[in-house]
Order: structure tokens, then C-alpha cells, then sequence
């Protein structure tokens, strides 16, 4: 029988899908900075929806990243794919946010968008939520 899944786990999963949601709108209004952004903090509260799953919290974003790796991704439970996935994430919404200057093209806004909603199923397997 599959383990109860925590209110935090679902509270953090519901926040993903509605970053997720976030970023597919501004990708489609063209607002490219934004939608990268949004689509990383959809890929982290999916991370910490997973870690809380196994008892595991972070207040931290390396934390997060780190922890995911060590615990979900090293164990087995997680496929690597979703910690480069994760860490790629993390790059463009650090350089979308930080870095002054910088433009985003619409391919690698799209790309972070794709790759966050396949976190996302990816996370929700885990949790037991949906199917494959």
C-alpha cells in the first residue's frame, strides 16, 4: 500500500501547477524573463513536493536542488534527467532575474516551460497522483 501523501506535498504540488500555468501565459504573451522564472519556481515547489513526501524540507533553494539529488535522484526514485533538469532551470531564471541586459529567446523560453511540465507529471508520478 502506497504511503499517505502530506497536505504540505499537495499544498506544494497545487503551487507548481499554478507557476506552471503562470509561465505557459506569459511564453504566450511574449513576456519571456517572467515566463522563465515562473517556470523554475513551478520545477522547485514540484521539488519540494517530492522531498516532503519522504519527510525532507528546505528553506533554501540549493537546499532544495541539493537534497532532491541526494535523497530522490541518488537513490534511484528519480530519474537524473529531472536534476539537470532542475539545475537547468535554476541557471536561466537566475541569468532572466540577475542579469541586466540579457534576452531570453522565445526557444529557450519554451524549452524551460516543456521541460517544467514534465517535472511536473514527473513529480505527480512520484506522489502517486496520476499514471505515467
Amino acid at each position: 500500500m502506497r504511503k499517505k501523501i502530506p497536505e504540505h506535498s499537495i499544498k506544494e504540488i497545487a503551487r507548481a501547477k499554478k507557476a506552471l500555468l503562470a509561465a505557459k501565459t506569459l511564453l504566450e504573451k511574449d513576456l519571456l524573463q517572467d515566463c522563465v522564472s515562473r517556470a523554475y519556481y513551478s520545477v522547485l515547489h514540484a521539488a519540494k513536493a517530492a522531498l516532503s513526501m519522504i519527510g525532507i524540507e528546505s528553506d533554501t533553494h540549493r537546499g532544495v536542488a541539493k537534497m532532491f539529488g541526494l535523497h530522490l535522484v541518488k537513490t534511484g526514485a528519480i530519474e537524473k534527467e529531472f536534476a539537470r533538469i532542475l539545475t537547468a532551470e535554476k541557471e536561466d531564471r537566475e541569468l532572466s532575474d540577475y542579469e541586466i541586459g540579457i534576452e531570453i529567446k522565445y526557444d529557450r523560453a519554451k524549452q524551460r516551460v516543456n521541460e517544467a511540465d514534465k517535472f511536473i507529471q514527473r513529480i505527480e508520478y512520484y506522489l502517486g497522483l496520476n499514471k505515467k
